[in-house]
Order: structure tokens, then C-alpha cells, then sequence
């Protein structure tokens, strides 16, 4: 099989499983909501849950996985499986005692770590600084969890099986239901149970793991040979990685930090908005991210440049034939998906509104931001963290002085720009210094699939919006005519999509159809 179409088989498996927890997240976004609102409780969770959450994006899924699967693919690649099984161990050994430590420096430094990243509150809020540190305490041993799941995720990916790493975030999200949903009333402050879902949805996504890696020949032991020849370089290359791949989560960190300076609710608001615009991202982006990585890597290592270009060029290529109508969408739908999932309980239509608002902003950088995540993996499969690491040093500063600028006039919705045009720039300066390192990888066939994808989306677009009109979104209940509504725009602008795209001959389109009709139709 070419590694177009491992490519093309790993993301639709990644991106079935991915749909599975993204629906589940969106439950317990919607029972969150529900339950909690917007405001001082929820404010506090999920400035504790940015902490660890952005640890893990950084650390875990960022520079671990960036630096460890071109490494561990060269292994397997080149020096069999044994090899391979004996590096797994020592990094498997090497990542527990690192993170253990991470952990408990964590939880007795919180108070410091809560005041650093939300000034604003010191004096404006000391309770929910207070309510904040407690949480952060409880949840903080999710790291070290998530960080061996990442490890697993890794070795799995590479291997080729796919499915097990996607779908084990779902254990997290029904973790956090049940608890929210059994234990919020056992607690003196409700939203502590939040916390209590969090910490046992790390512990069932490793355990997830661990029986498919024994399948897969590769069970996890203890090793202290630290002198592996391949330890140094996977810690080389992690670095800088931390920085490089987690920029774009950084910039969302001080969003919040900066957040804690607007009025109460901003924190809840920016999370809610980030979490249905990562609901695209995460079924598809990572999905292809993910798929591409190793396919990338393998074909650095053994050389085959022309080969690295055809996938990257065909990732980015369907990246933006992915995200494109999926930001029309978010951009004409903001408001009704807010109405429809979350309006109810604590969280009223001046919620929804404020927190559409934000997702609009964010939304306009969808497929910057898929793009970035495409890009970077590229660059450390080429063994190369440096430059990365000065883009997004880069971007950073970008971002800062954007949300400084831009947080007065429009408070949250700033924030969520500021972010969008740090990516933008982000993504820009990595196409254009991945082509000097490696030469020309389809730009304009990347190009015109961006601009066809495009143009097929704005009939589809117009479409939505004249649809979702039919609905009064700030009218509480109507739950099944409003999800008539929105979900019957959303398939119709979704199938006009896709005849215009057939229409334009966009070859993404042809060959998810062809995969489709070769893995479904003729069974």
C-alpha cells in the first residue's frame, strides 16, 4: 500500500474514533454548562485544568511525540523490533521518574504557579485564586498520566494501530460526566468534582493502553539504560520541541493569564469557544497530523525526500480541503451551536453570545492552525528543532503584543484574534522556511486546493445562514425544532459542499470517495 493511502486509512480511523470522543467532550461540555454555568466556579476549573492540560499539550502530546516517533520509527525501521522494544523501556522508564517529579513539584509549587499565570485576580478575586490552587492540586497528577499515554500513543502510532490512542480520551470525558453528574452534590463546592472526573480519567486512559501494547509485542518494563544511544537524541530534539510544537497552546495560556483582567466569566468563555473550535481540529487536523507523522518520519529516515514532500504536500493538502468549510461552518453557526448544546440551567443567551463571539475570532484561524500542526511534525521529521522553536518564539511575541492591543477594545473576542494572527504568521514563516530546507513540495497544487475548497464553501455557506434564520436562537428549549434546524443546515450546506467540490475536480474529494466505495460500499 503507498503511503498516500496509509495516509488517507490511518486518518479515516483516527478521525471515526476522534468523532467518538469529540461527541463525548461536547457532552461534557454541555453537562458542565449545565450544571456549573459560567462565572466564579467554572472560571477557577478551568484556570486549574489550563495548567496541567497545558503541560500536556507542551510536553506529552507536543515534544514527546514530535521527538520521540521519528526516533523510535528509525529503530523499528532500520534495527528490528527487539531494538525497538528496548528503547520503548528505557524511555517508558526515563518518562516515569521525570514526570513523578514534575508532579509533586507541581503540587506543592501551585500557589505560586496560580498567582504567576492570574495576576488579575490577586486582588480582585483572592477566593477563586484560592478555589484555583486547590483545584490545580487535584488535578495536577493528570500530567504524569497523560504523559505515559503519550508515550503509548506513540509506539502504537507507529506500529500502525491508531484506533485504541484516539478513542481513550473518551474515558476521560465519561470519567468527568459521571463524576459531575454522581458526586456534585457530595462536595461543599460542586465543581470539585470536575476535578476528581479529571484525575481518574487519566489514570483509565493509561490503563486503556497498556493491554494493546503487550498485543503489539511491545509490553512496557522497567530499564535504567540510560546510555541508550537513542535517549539522547529523543531529549535533544524534546527541548525545543516543547516550545515549537505548543506555541499556538501558549498563546491560548496567556490568553487566559491576560483573561483574568477582564470581567468575571472570561476565562469560562474563552474555554467554552476553544473547545468547540478544537472539535474540528481534533476529529480531523490531529487526525491527519497524526496519520502523516510517521509516514514522514520513516521516509526521512531511509532518505526518500521526494517521497516526505508527496505525503507532506498531499497532508496539507487535505488539511485545508478538511478545515475550510469546517470554519465556514463555525463562522455562520457560532451562535446557534451555543443555543442549541449549552442555553439552559446556569448558562443563559448573553453566555451563548459572549461565547460565540470568541469562537468567531478563533474560528477565522481553523485552517492556520491546522496547517501549523501539519508543519511542524515536518520539520522534526527531518531532525530539525531549531527552527521551529524561533518561529514560534516568533508568533509568541506576536500574539502578546496583539492581545495587549486588542483586549481593551474587544475584551474576550480580542484574545481569541490575537491568537488567530499569531497563527497566521506562524504558518506563513514555516512554509516559506520549509521550502528553502527542503525545495518546492506543491506549493500551488497545495494553493488551488485551498482556493477551490474555498470557493466550494461559500455557496455552502450562504446556504447555512439562510436556514439557521429560521430558528429564534435566543428563545431557551426548542431543542428538537432548533436541532432540525441547525442540523439539517448543516448536512445540507455539507452536501452542496460537496457537489461544488466535485464540480471544481478537487482530487481530495475523489479519493475519500474512492476509499469510501473501496472499504464500505463493496463490503
Amino acid at each position: 500500500m503507498s503511503e498516500k493511502k496509509h495516509i488517507v486509512r490511518a486518518a479515516g480511523v483516527l478521525g471515526f474514533a476522534t468523532v467518538l470522543s469529540r461527541i463525548m467532550g461536547m457532552v461534557r461540555d454541555m453537562v458542565v454548562s449545565r450544571l456549573f454555568g459560567a462565572g466564579f466556579a467554572t472560571d477557577a476549573f478551568f484556570a486549574a485544568f489550563i495548567i496541567p492540560n497545558m503541560l500536556r499539550r507542551f510536553f506529552a502530546e507536543g515534544a514527546l511525540t514530535s521527538a520521540f516517533v521519528p526516533t523510535f520509527s528509525e529503530w523499528y525501521t532500520q534495527r528490528g523490533e527487539e531494538e525497538a522494544r528496548n528503547l520503548a523501556n528505557v524511555c517508558f522508564t526515563l518518562l516515569t521518574i521525570v514526570m513523578a517529579a514534575i508532579t509533586i513539584l507541581g503540587v506543592v509549587f501551585s500557589p505560586q504557579i496560580v498567582h504567576l499565570m492570574f495576576m488579575g485576580w490577586k486582588k480582585a478575586a483572592p477566593a477563586k485564586v484560592e478555589l484555583t490552587i486547590f483545584l490545580n492540586r487535584l488535578m495536577f497528577p493528570y500530567i504524569f498520566f497523560i504523559s505515559l499515554v503519550a508515550l503509548c500513543m506513540g509506539i502504537l502510532n507507529t506500529v500502525r494501530h491508531f484506533f485504541t490512542p484516539a478513542i481513550s480520551t473518551v474515558f476521560l470525558n465519561l470519567s468527568m460526566i459521571f463524576c459531575a453528574v454522581i458526586l456534585h452534590n457530595r462536595f461543599a463546592v460542586p465543581i470539585v468534582s470536575l476535578a476528581v472526573g479529571v484525575f481518574l480519567g487519566g489514570i483509565l486512559q493509561l490503563l486503556l493502553q497498556l493491554p494493546v501494547l503487550y498485543r503489539k509485542g511491545f509490553p512496557l518494563r522497567f530499564s535504567f539504560d540510560y546510555r541508550h544511544p537513542a535517549v539522547k537524541r529523543i531529549a535533544i530534539l524534546m527541548g525545543p520541541a516543547i516550545f515549537g510544537v505548543g506555541v499556538y497552546y501558549l498563546n491560548i495560556t496567556v490568553g487566559s493569564l491576560l483573561a483574568s483582567f477582564l470581567p468575571q466569566g472570561t476565562v469560562s468563555y474563552l474555554y467554552y469557544a476553544q473547545r468547540l473550535f478544537e472539535f474540528p481540529q481534533g476529529i480531523f487536523t490531529v487526525s491527519v497530523a497524526q496519520a502523516v507523522l510517521p509516514s514522514m518520519s520513516r521516509q526521512a529516515a531511509a532518505g526518500e525526500v521526494a517521497g516526505l514532500k508527496d505525503s507532506l504536500c498531499f497532508g496539507l493538502r487535505l488539511t485545508l480541503f478538511i478545515t475550510i468549510p469546517a470554519m465556514a461552518g463555525l463562522l455562520v453557526c457560532a451562535i446557534p451551536i451555543f443555543s442549541l448544546l449549552f442555553m439552559g440551567g446556569e448558562f443563559d443567551y448573553d453566555k451563548a453570545v459572549k461565547c460565540a463571539e470568541a469562537l468567531f475570532y478563533y474560528s477565522l484561524g481553523l485552517s492556520l492552525v491546522a496547517l501549523v500542526r501539519v508543519l511542524v511534525p515536518a520539520f522534526y521529521a527531518l531532525k530539525d528543532t531549531r527552527t521551529p522553536v524561533i518561529v514560534a518564539f516568533i508568533a509568541f511575541l506576536i500574539n502578546f503584543l496583539c492581545s495587549i492591543i486588542l483586549m481593551r477594545p474587544l475584551l474576550h473576542g480580542g484574545l481569541a484574534l490575537a491568537s488567530t494572527i499569531s497563527s497566521c504568521c506562524q504558518m506563513a514563516m514555516l512554509l516559506y522556511l520549509l521550502r528553502l530546507k527542503i525545495g518546492p513540495f506543491g506549493g500551488r497544487g497545495i494553493t488551488l486546493a485551498g482556493a477551490k475548497a474555498l470557493l466550494a464553501s461559500l455557496p455552502m455557506a450562504c446556504a447555512v445562514f439562510w436556514v439557521i434564520h429560521l430558528a429564534d436562537w435566543s428563545v431557551v428549549g426548542h431543542k428538537l425544532f432548533k436541532g432540525a434546524v441547525l442540523g439539517g443546515s448543516v448536512l445540507g450546506g455539507g452536501g452542496i459542499f460537496l457537489v461544488v467540490a466535485h464540480l471544481l475536480h478537487i482530487d481530495e474529494a475523489h479519493e475519500a470517495w474512492a476509499l469510501f466505495r473501496r472499504k464500505v460500499l463493496k463490503r
